[in-house]
């Protein structure tokens, strides 16, 4: 469903000197897609996209080699000593960029008692001037999603959390395929829009006293992609490191902040094996072994 990117990878990659029959892009549903993971002429499997589908290639890709990047559910934890501000407008771009649609997107978002009334004020204000419409007016932040089918499904998970005692701040209302930048709190951890990968434009608020409870939220997820931790304390920092069971920490911003040449990647339903040029070179090849012996 968006074959553009890909297409204009295919025309870069044209104009170099690889080899004919380098590279194919073949734009193709799920049924073609399927010839791909069973053709044994194919000796690795990587895959981007949700945790059902790439388990199920895995399990029908047999003796090939597998790299997966699945979904995620990121959460963010702003600590007492955060500086606001900068915690606000990061965790604004992280939740709402690409209209949310991000594996590491900030869906969650845990803050500290002692300032928590403070920061929702502030993220509530950010959020909520954030212009939605045409991706092609430099003033839009927020996009449609890639289908009204996608935009309906999690206008039915806020509403869900609604239900269930959550209470909205901002946002919710959808207008086709454009579903307005959501901020929800108090919503029940087993509700979709805390439990599930949302991929769009709505993040949960949640605040806690003790810091060790917010690592035991954040771990509290069948996803593990990344997370990002506000927080100026070197002994917080180095337990989020120790503790949390994701591919990435990311300390001072938000897990959404990304290098092409870091190792990128999941654990738990987040998928196996690490994106980043080098990291992926390691995954995507197999080590020989050459002894020579003199007689």
């Amino acid at each position: 469903m968006t074959p553009i990117g890909a297409l204009l990878i295919g025309e870069v990659l044209a104009e170099t000197d690889l080899p004919e029959g380098a590279f194919s892009i073949l734009p193709c549903r799920r049924d073609g897609a399927e010839l791909f993971t069973t053709d044994e002429r194919l000796k690795l499997l990587s895959f981007t996209g949700s945790p059902g589908v790439g388990w199920k290639l895995k399990r029908d890709a047999g003796k090939k080699k597998v790299v997966l990047e699945l979904g995620g559910n990121a959460a963010c934890v702003v600590d007492a000593d955060a500086d606001l501000d900068d915690a606000v407008a990061r965790i604004v771009f992280g939740a709402f960029y690409q209209s949310g649609q991000s594996c590491i997107g900030v869906q969650r978002v845990m803050v500290h008692t002692s300032v928590y009334d403070k920061f929702k004020k502030k993220l509530v204000k950010a959020t909520q001037v954030l212009k939605r419409g045409d991706p092609k007016d430099d003033e839009t932040f927020i996009g449609p999603m890639i289908s009204e089918k996608e935009a309906k499904r999690l206008e039915e998970w806020i509403q869900s959390a609604v239900q269930a005692g959550g209470t909205l701040l901002c946002g919710g209302d959808r207008d086709g395929a454009i579903l307005a930048a959501t901020l929800l709190e108090n919503v029940p951890g087993d509700q979709p829009v805390c439990a599930e990968e949302a991929f769009g434009p709505v993040a949960v608020l949640s605040s806690f006293n003790d810091y060790s409870t917010a690592l035991d939220e954040v771990n509290d997820s069948a996803f593990g992609l990344q997370a990002g931790i506000f927080t100026r304390d070197v002994y917080h920092m180095l337990a989020a490191w120790d503790r949390l069971d994701v591919g990435g920490v990311i300390i001072g911003d938000v897990p959404s902040w990304r290098v092409d040449n870091m190792p990128y990647g999941g654990v738990k339903e987040s998928g196996l094996g690490r994106e980043g040029i080098r990291f992926a070179m390691e995954d995507m090849t197999e080590i020989r072994n050459l002894v020579i012996r003199t007689p």
